[in-house]
């Protein structure tokens, strides 16, 4: 994967590079099964970004690393 791991990505970037609907993302991370986010404002309609290292990690099966 490319890119600067500290990168933040917005949920539509991550959708793009994982190839999962806005959905089921959404889904996934309130499963607790996708990569690990990071909340930037409180509430239900809080911004959401992700980490490329992360999002990386949880491609690569890495669990481990993804919710570290």
């Amino acid at each position: 994967m490319y890119g600067d791991t500290d990168e933040l990505l917005t949920p539509a970037e991550v959708s793009c590079i994982t190839r999962l609907s806005l959905s089921t993302l959404k889904d996934k991370r309130w499963r607790g099964t996708g990569p690990q986010f990071i909340k930037l404002s409180p509430g239900r309609g809080g911004r959401i970004r992700y980490r490329r290292a992360a999002v990386n990690a949880w491609l690569n099966g890495d669990s481990s690393k993804a919710s570290a």
